[in-house]
């Protein structure tokens, strides 16, 4: 993974930290724990690969997990590493490393792992491929996995209310809905590739997998960011309903191809 993005990433740690307590962000954490607590064991050793500052990390070692964090920012890594230890945490380790270099890591050590954020930033399918190599090497057999995308086509409905002006480029933001969409066609927050179902779904099977199923983690709820801000801050209570609905729906077909954030559900084959 490229030098921009480690820098990018070095330079957001508490942002990262603090992104998904934001009212319309938390629906990725919601939804994503949601997931885990339906198709994960209910207990066992994770592997949190581009887990940042730690937040799933944190999560799921309160749920009695075993937990292994690696990053590629260095300050993702320290920033963790002190978290964990003021909240009285113990992971089983810590690392610095490129999703597409797991080489501490030993084969089939994990009983499952999350996989939310190396495969926005690697450009080239080549690379993309490497890294689900690696992820599929560290799974034991059966294990399962979440791997998630950014999806243009949520984006294209995101951008209504997060970036309306983009849309006066007809081309440019007509482009989101081409499911052959090519990487660097789009701008981003760093260097980013954008994978639209069909991709996501045709690049994990590839690369061995087996797909239980996929979820859009922003749900019915995808697009209305600053709607959701409001009811936040204004009706607080139906701001906790509307996050557990969008957890428990965020699986439907008619709300997952059409979300920012794309999980595959997914599992290394026994054989």
């Amino acid at each position: 993974m490229s030098n921009i993005v480690r820098k990018y990433y070095d330079s957001q740690v508490e942002t990262e930290w603090e992104r998904l307590e934001r009212p319309y962000r938390r629906f990725e954490l919601t939804s994503t724990l949601h997931l885990i607590a339906k198709h994960f064991p209910k207990e066992g050793h994770l592997v949190d690969i581009g887990g940042g500052p730690g937040r799933y990390t944190v999560e799921l070692l309160k749920r009695g997990y075993r937990m292994t964090l690696a990053d590629l920012s260095p300050n993702a890594v320290a920033f963790a590493e002190k978290k964990l230890a003021e909240l009285g945490l113990t992971p089983a380790a810590i690392l610095c490393a490129d999703a597409c270099d797991l080489s501490t890591l030993p084969n089939a050590g994990f009983d499952g792992a999350l996989f939310l954020g190396p495969l926005y930033h690697l450009v080239e399918a080549a690379d993309r491929q490497q890294a689900l190599s690696e992820l599929h090497r560290v799974l034991r057999p059966g294990a399962p996995a979440i791997i998630a995308f950014i999806n243009p086509w949520g984006i294209l409905r995101s951008g209504l209310t997060e970036f309306p002006s983009a849309y006066a480029d007809y081309n440019h933001v007509a482009a989101l809905l081409n499911d052959h969409l090519q990487a660097g066609e789009q701008e981003a927050f760093t260097e980013a590739v954008f994978l639209t179902p069909p991709q996501g779904i045709g690049e994990v099977t590839k690369a061995g997998f087996d797909i239980l199923t996929y979820a859009g983690v922003e749900g019915f709820a995808a697009g209305m960011l600053t709607e959701v801000d409001k009811i936040a801050t204004e009706d607080p209570p139906a701001y906790e309903k509307i996050v557990r609905l969008v957890a428990e729906t965020c699986e439907l077909p008619q709300y997952r191809d059409c979300t920012e954030h794309l999980h595959l559900v997914v599992r290394r084959p026994y054989s």
